[in-house]
């Protein structure tokens, strides 16, 4: 049997404000961030989900330079918008569902309806819910953007304390 290859992801704590979370990213892209105040605990639960094939290591190199230095300017309310790679690990409709929701513009809101209706698969709004509900990604592949029905704030892994900041922070909620 041939051996896999394996993954380097090289991660960092970001801390500014009140904000406290884990950024990783791969030679690909960012492959994670976390949620506020969960600590490097929730890094690990994620990566034990993803395969033995991930080794992460703490980024002495400056590879999580970029991604620190935009998510500190967003959280600021001095960016918006992100031109960093993306470093998906999930299956193909995840990266299909992940891909339409980072094309949400910051400042704006849609419902899981729509995110389904534009992936091809309308009648799949609970399994676009349960792909957004495992974004890897958050901020940058801005989950927050999208509501449920009637505009109502429905889950979020960070828990909705923390979307109902982002959503406040751009001035949509």
């Amino acid at each position: 049997m041939a051996k896999q290859k394996l993954t380097k992801w090289y991660y960092n704590n970001l801390k500014v404000n009140n904000w406290n979370l884990y950024v990783a990213v791969s030679e690909q892209g960012i492959t994670f961030i976390g949620s506020n105040n969960k600590g490097f605990n929730e890094l690990e639960s994620w990566l034990k989900k993803k395969g033995p094939n991930i080794l992460l290591i703490a980024d002495q190199e400056g590879k999580t330079n970029l991604v620190m230095e935009q998510l500190t300017e967003y959280l600021m309310g001095k960016r918006t918008f992100f031109t960093l790679a993306f470093d998906f690990t999930g299956t193909l409709f995840q990266k299909k569902v992940w891909a339409e929701v980072a094309k949400i513009p910051y400042g704006t809101k849609t419902c899981y309806a729509d995110i389904a209706q534009k992936i091809g698969h309308p009648q799949a709004m609970r399994a676009v819910g349960t792909a957004i509900g495992n974004n890897a990604i958050t901020i940058l592949v801005p989950c927050h953007r999208v509501l449920g029905k009637n505009n109502a704030l429905l889950g979020y892994r960070g828990g909705l304390e923390m979307k109902a900041f982002l959503l406040q922070l751009e001035n949509i909620w």
